[in-house]
């Protein structure tokens, strides 16, 4: 298998493998968290969750988030990412902790989401920080194998940290008690990742001492500037717009389904006051659809270059639509859980392409800009997906007619991404090549 070949490589880097084993740990304390913020929110016995529970929780810990995210760049440019990395851990252990107290303590839902959302913002740093070292630790004729592997591997380890806490979970008595106690275990996780982080150097992963960085306010002006300068930038290449737009409106029909089975999984095919039972199913599915975002890591340097980077976007989308209409409209767990595998695989094969395309189709002066906006519409196609589910679903969820509109869209955006591609063919910058040929290859590992 090429991408463990190529992970066996750079572990053989030794600024690599503590950068590496600090996003590990990192990822794994998050998903660790995100499991027990999920269980206190949303499978707690005296709470009835509804889909608009499910939205409002969804817009407030991730709607700021996302909007405030494109500026955390600003600020890393000014600090040692090193010390970044240390010290925003070690902050997150501390709220973590205090958000421990919350949940023993009852506190009202406002303040405990406002303690999460802390935490989730210091985690914007936290990745943003890990991608901005990766050139520092890894050889430049490396970089491309170096950005696929990495962010693979941390998926990976927050499933399985979310995996891990749902087990820990279900053998203990439910409660908030139960909560507090996983909430506790990703501290300690966040704490060592403060540790594998301060192993490094301070001034290792930049930036460089004698770099000129504007004023604050000139900077973070700069960025608003960016974000629109990106966006014109993008409208006028086309392709990249194009290709945008796709995983956009994935993404909307991704967080239906989200939302979707969260509540299947707590009111449809558990007993709603079995609510252990409820966050053991959430956590498979979790489980199954991790593996899909496996697979497409796989998949998709084998089968671009034979396709094309487009087509294969254009497959996701279609095999999406199948999936939901064949798999998920019995409403049944285990073909429920089969069309979350594939719908794994797709949404990160589909991101895996765009991912491409914006990285060979649009001009290096603007790819940054470009990368923050695509971030904001990611994350905001989400929380709109979480608004409208909200009105559209039942508190359990189940909905023939919700779920066949998002076979829809996906088939919908399929189609139409192929006759987008058709009048404006993505060419990469530098080669001067279609990126439907077989020199998709290397850029498919992105």
């Amino acid at each position: 298998m090429s991408l463990a070949r190529d992970l066996a490589s750079l572990l053989k880097l030794r600024d690599f493998r503590r950068l590496f084993g600090t996003r590990l740990t990192s990822q794994l304390s998050d998903g660790v968290f995100q499991v027990a913020l999920a269980g206190h929110v949303f499978f707690t016995p005296e709470k009835q969750t509804s889909a608009s529970d499910v939205a409002t929780a969804f817009a407030v810990l991730l709607l700021p988030y996302s909007l405030v995210g494109p500026f955390t760049g600003v600020l890393l440019d000014r600090w040692r990412r090193r010390q970044v990395l240390v010290r925003c851990n070690l902050l997150r252990a501390v709220l973590v902790t205090l958000t421990a107290g919350l949940v023993l303590a009852n506190a009202p839902d406002a303040v405990f989401y406002t303690a999460c959302l802390a935490v989730l913002s210091v985690n914007r740093f936290v990745l943003a920080g890990l991608s901005a070292s990766l050139p520092r630790v890894v050889p430049e004729e490396r970089l491309v194998v170096a950005n696929a592997v990495s962010p693979t591997a941390g998926t990976v380890a927050a499933s399985a940290g979310a995996l891990a806490a749902v087990v820990v979970h279900l053998f203990l008595s439910e409660g908030s008690t139960a909560t507090a106690l996983v909430i506790l275990i990703s501290a300690v996780l966040y704490l060592c990742s403060a540790a594998v982080a301060a192993t490094m150097d301070v001034d290792l992963l930049g930036p460089d001492p004698d770099r000129v960085v504007p004023r604050v306010r000139d900077a973070l002006l700069s960025v608003a500037r960016g974000l629109r300068d990106g966006a014109v930038h993008v409208w006028e290449r086309r392709a990249p717009a194009h290709a945008l737009a796709a995983i956009t409106a994935m993404r909307f029909c991704f967080g239906v389904l989200t939302v979707m089975t969260l509540l299947l999984c707590r009111n449809w095919f558990n007993d709603p006051k079995d609510t252990d039972a409820g966050l053991g199913t959430l956590g498979l599915t979790v489980g199954v659809t991790a593996a899909g975002f496996f697979v497409a890591a796989v998949l998709t340097p084998i089968v671009t270059p034979r396709i094309g980077v487009p087509r294969w976007i254009v497959v996701c989308a279609f095999v999406g639509a199948v999936a939901e209409l064949g798999l998920g409209l019995p409403f049944r767990l285990v073909p429920m859980l089969a069309a979350g595998f594939v719908l794994g695989l797709v949404s990160q094969g589909a991101k895996i392409g765009v991912d491409t395309i914006v990285q060979t189709t649009v001009d290096d002066a603007y790819l940054g800009r470009v990368f923050s906006l695509y971030d904001v519409l990611f994350n905001v196609a989400f929380v709109g997906a979480a608004a409208l589910s909200a009105v559209a679903l039942p508190a359990n969820g189940r909905s023939p007619a919700v779920l066949a509109a998002v076979a829809v869209g996906y088939a919908v955006t399929g189609a139409w991404y192929a006759l987008a591609v058709r009048r404006h063919p993505p060419v990469g910058k530098s080669s001067n090549i279609d990126l439907a040929s077989s020199s998709a290859q290397r850029d498919a590992n992105l």
